[in-house]
């Protein structure tokens, strides 16, 4: 379940991508920004009502409130950043650089999650950089 939810992931984040890239035009990136926030602020908490996920509110430890807060200021972060580079630059290149996340994830998962970082995770890691470049220059 957990790869048709990735490539799910996926697919939604390519027509994301050019959707956004449509819609932004003539319109200020952090306007547009705040109004795709919206749309998902109203759509997850539809899913959390619809699923009863809301009776486990109480339940959440203060540390991961801490951590789930600052998940939310981070991908905050990367959408205003996100929504700006689309506006001006080709979406064709402002893509394969957003998802140098994964190079930088598979970093950060080594260093703080103590997650394996393997020699086919290196070698993965180095594709996805040259990729990148190639993408990009």
């Amino acid at each position: 379940m957990w790869l048709i939810m990735a490539i799910g992931s996926a697919v939604f984040a390519a027509l994301t991508s050019i959707l956004a890239k449509i819609g932004i035009q003539g319109v200020n990136s952090n306007l547009a920004t705040a109004i795709r926030t919206v749309v998902v602020v109203v759509m997850s908490w539809g899913m959390v009502f619809l699923t009863g996920a809301q009776k486990g509110i109480g339940q959440i430890s203060q540390r991961s409130w801490l951590f789930l807060i600052l998940s939310g200021l981070a991908t905050g972060a990367s959408w205003l950043c996100y929504y700006k580079a689309l506006q001006l630059g080709e979406a064709s290149k402002v893509v394969p650089i957003d998802k140098m996340s994964v190079v930088i994830t598979l970093v950060l998962a080594f260093v703080f999650l103590h997650e394996q970082f393997t020699a086919k995770s290196l070698i993965g890691a180095i594709l996805l950089t040259a990729g990148t470049l190639v993408m990009v220059l």
